[in-house]
C-alpha cells in the first residue's frame, strides 16, 4: 500500500493521473526561490525554455546571464558569482553540463567549495529521438564522485520544485538532475521533502517486506506499478524514493537491507557508477546483501520514443518485477 504518512497523490495508479515534466517543477521552484532571496541568480547555455529557466529570466532579467553555447564558461562564471555572494543556478542539457564541462565544475566549483547548483536537464534515455549523443547516462557517476557535491534526482515536478527551493537555502554545491518527458505526479504539496532523506513510498499492509526496491528520478512511478502488481502476486515489497543520491540516507537503506536481505535498485542511468553503485558501496561496508540492478548495462542510447527505449533497455515495470523475483532466489 502507499505510505499514508506521506500524503502521496491518490491518483498514482489511475490511467488519467496528471503528468508534468519534472523540469517544469525546477523552473517554478527557481522563480519562487528568486522571489524569496535576491541573491539567487540564473545562468543558462542557450536553452532557457528547454530547461524551464525562462520563467526566472522573464521575471528577473537583471539577475539572469545568457552565456550562449559555452558550457565551460557557464561553470566558471557561476563559480565567480558564488565567490561574490550570489546563489547561482546554471542550467543546460545534462550531456553538456556536467557532461561537457566536468573539469570546470570540478576545479572552479567543487575544488573551491563554491555554492553553485548545476542543473542538468534532459537526462537519461527518455530524451528519446535526440539519440545517444544527447542521452546523459553517466551524469550521476560524474557528479557523485566529486567532493563537496550533493546529487539530487527528483521523482516528479512537485518534488523538483521543493528540491530547488531547498538547494537555494543549502550551503553546498549540488547537481540537480531532471528528465525531459512528462511523468506522473506522485507526491503532493504535503509530502515531506528534505535533502539527504529517503522516503518509503510503498509498504506491505501487514508484515515485513520480502524485497526492497530503491528507485530514483523518473522511474519511481514504474517501481510503484511493479510493487503493486507484485503484491497481487503474493510478493511483499517496500519501495524507497531515493531523491538524494549524495549524501545517501544510510539509515533508511540499511534498515531496508536488514529487513528484506534482498534489494533492487532502479535508475535511468548506467549501472556502473550510478545510484545502484552508491547503494552497493554502502552495503559492502555495513550489511552485504544480494542486489539486482535495473538500469543501462554498459551501452549507449539510441533514437526512439521514450517508452520504447525504457522497455528496450530493461527499465520498465516488468523488468523491475523480474529483478525482484531474481533477487529473491538469491536471498540469504
Amino acid at each position: 500500500m502507499l505510505n499514508p504518512k506521506l500524503k502521496l497523490n491518490p491518483k498514482i495508479f489511475d490511467q488519467d493521473v496528471e503528468q508534468v515534466p519534472i523540469r517544469k517543477g525546477f523552473g517554478q521552484g527557481l522563480l519562487a526561490a528568486g522571489e524569496i532571496d535576491p541573491k539567487v541568480v540564473g545562468l543558462c547555455a542557450d536553452l532557457n525554455e528547454s530547461t524551464q529557466m525562462h520563467f526566472f529570466a522573464e521575471k528577473f532579467p537583471e539577475r539572469f546571464v545568457q552565456v550562449g553555447v559555452a558550457e565551460q564558461n557557464l561553470a566558471t562564471v557561476a563559480s565567480g558569482m558564488a565567490a561574490m555572494g550570489k546563489i547561482p543556478f546554471c542550467s543546460s542539457y545534462a550531456m553538456f553540463s556536467p557532461g561537457r564541462n566536468w573539469e570546470q565544475i570540478r576545479t572552479t566549483i567543487n575544488y573551491n567549495d563554491r555554492k553553485v547548483i548545476v542543473v542538468g536537464s534532459h537526462s537519461g534515455i527518455s530524451v528519446g529521438p535526440d539519440g545517444g549523443t544527447h542521452q546523459a547516462l553517466e551524469d550521476i557517476g560524474l557528479t557523485r564522485m566529486l567532493p563537496n557535491m550533493d546529487v539530487l534526482n527528483p521523482c516528479d515536478s512537485v518534488e523538483a520544485k521543493k528540491a530547488t527551493l531547498a538547494l537555494a537555502k543549502s550551503s553546498k554545491p549540488a547537481y540537480l538532475r531532471l528528465v525531459r518527458e512528462k511523468t506522473p505526479i506522485i507526491t503532493t504539496e504535503e509530502t515531506p521533502f528534505n535533502i539527504g532523506k529517503a522516503e518509503i513510498f510503498w509498504m506491505p499492509e501487514t508484515g515485513p517486506a520480502q524485497a526492497g526496491i530503491i528507485a530514483t528520478g523518473g522511474l519511481v512511478h514504474r517501481a510503484l506499478l511493479a510493487a503493486k502488481e507484485l503484491e497481487s502476486e503474493g510478493i511483499k515489497t517496500k519501495v524507497i524514493n531515493l531523491t538524494t543520491i549524495k549524501p545517501l540516507d544510510a539509515k533508511t537503506i540499511l534498515e531496508l537491507a536488514e529487513e528484506t536481505r534482498a534489494l533492487v535498485t532502479v535508475e535511468e542511468h548506467q549501472i556502473a557508477g550510478g545510484m545502484g553503485s552508491a547503494v552497493a558501496e554502502l552495503l559492502a561496508q555495513n550489511f552485504p546483501a544480494p542486489m539486482e540492478f535495473v538500469g543501462v548495462h554498459d551501452l549507449f542510447g539510441q533514437s526512439g520514443t521514450p517508452d520504447e527505449l525504457i522497455e528496450h533497455y530493461g527499465m520498465g515495470k516488468n523488468s523491475i518485477k523480474e529483478a525482484v523475483k531474481k533477487v529473491l532466489k538469491r536471498k540469504i
